[in-house]
């Protein structure tokens, strides 16, 4: 007997050695991923460059200046994000313009895939800055990065301001527990409603209960469509120039997009240019546009039929081609529109081409929350036993 248990006890003592190996090459295997928790669905960053630049070989703008880099996912050395977290992102870039120099700063993916560009082709002696952004959906080792026009004749201007910035944080993660949770609210708002429960003590009955009472708990994760997706957010951008013409005798006609960058919830229809509110909350909104040359901007930030948010506009009939940018914030209403309005007479116009000068974006920030009796808790009515 003293020798089987003795080899029993060695073999519990191995089988518990093999079990931490295998659980350390485990951990060294997922240890890059993110885990299926709430608070590791975080990436986000903001750098600034605080020296000027002139275009050369070295094409990718580093950073010397970071004030947020939460999962260390930018690497301001380098100048390159590397996407640890699939999904949506947003990224902002502000470039300061060099005097007498062009500026050309474009958003890149990957190696060579532009998205978006900031450019201001002014060659007066001032300083001043341009914006671009955009929204992108990223796979797992996607890099974006920013990218100045190689040629020495464009350049971009900071110093210790800074004038150049470069911001980009996750929206929306994919990943299976998020919408699990996007999911849960969307079941709770829509079908728990005061339930009266006739409680017999019994123990089927308790188990039916039970069952009625946390059924979100045990739901599995629907399919997409199978489910309203609870999230909405758009990114598009338009690579053809706009001009008015009075012939036309066109009336507030949104601006329509050919490059959908994202599109979740399918809420923003870009072959009309508008998008309709799906889920009520807070919307961030911003859009860019390029100035055409000789022409007059004025661009309008719409909501429903001719409500205006907010605009751009410059009235300098140059040659040269610049761009503006604009955002804010606005609550919505469930079938709210959202569009953007450029002025369809003679003498105004807005400048793109393949760069994607003019671009439009915007997401949910915050749904609104629940009226009290749209959510409540099951009752529970007690019988005599």
């Amino acid at each position: 007997m003293c020798w089987r248990s003795s080899y029993r006890g060695n073999m519990i003592l191995k089988t518990h050695l093999l079990i931490g190996v295998l659980n350390h090459l485990m951990y060294q295997l997922v240890s890059c991923f993110p885990t299926e928790t709430g608070s590791d669905f975080r990436s986000a960053f903001s750098v600034a460059r605080t020296t000027s630049m002139e275009g050369s070989s070295k094409m990718v703008i580093m950073f010397d200046k970071v004030y947020v880099n939460i999962g260390n996912d930018f690497d301001p050395q380098t100048g390159i994000f590397r996407c640890r977290i699939p999904g949506a992102y947003y990224f902002s870039f502000t470039v300061g313009k060099f005097p007498k120099k062009n500026l050309s700063v474009m958003l890149m993916k990957n190696k060579n895939e532009v998205q978006v560009i900031a450019y201001d082709e002014h060659h007066r002696n001032e300083r001043k800055v341009a914006s671009q952004s955009a929204m992108l959906q990223l796979e797992y080792g996607d890099t974006v990065w920013l990218r100045l026009h190689g040629d020495p004749k464009y350049a971009l201007y900071s110093n210790i301001g800074p004038y150049t910035t470069f911001t980009g944080y996750l929206i929306y993660p994919d990943s299976p527990s998020y919408l699990r949770n996007a999911v849960n609210y969307q079941e709770t708002a829509n079908h728990i409603q005061p339930h009266h429960f006739n409680i017999k003590q019994t123990r089927q009955g308790q188990n039916q209960v039970a069952q009625e009472g946390n059924f979100l708990l045990d739901q599995p994760v629907r399919l997409k469509e199978e489910m309203e997706d609870p999230r909405s957010a758009f990114s598009a951008a338009r690579s053809e120039s706009l001009e008015g013409n009075d012939s036309k005798q066109l009336q507030h006609e949104p601006i329509t997009f050919d490059t959908v960058f994202v599109n979740i919830g399918n809420d923003f229809n870009a072959s009309v240019g508008v998008f309709s509110c799906r889920v009520p909350g807070a919307y961030y909104f911003s859009f860019t546009i390029g100035k055409l040359p000789y022409k007059t901007m004025s661009v309008k930030l719409m909501k429903n039929h001719n409500e205006v948010q907010a605009m751009v506009y410059d009235d300098n009939h140059s040659k040269r081609r610049e761009m503006q940018s604009q955002s804010l914030m606005l609550s919505l209403k469930h079938g709210d529109t959202v569009w953007l309005y450029s002025h369809q007479h003679d003498g105004y116009g807005a400048y793109s081409n393949h760069g994607k000068y003019i671009t439009f974006t915007g997401f949910l920030v915050y749904p609104d929350q629940l009226q009290p009796g749209h959510l409540q808790h099951a009752e529970w009515k007690n019988t005599e036993i």
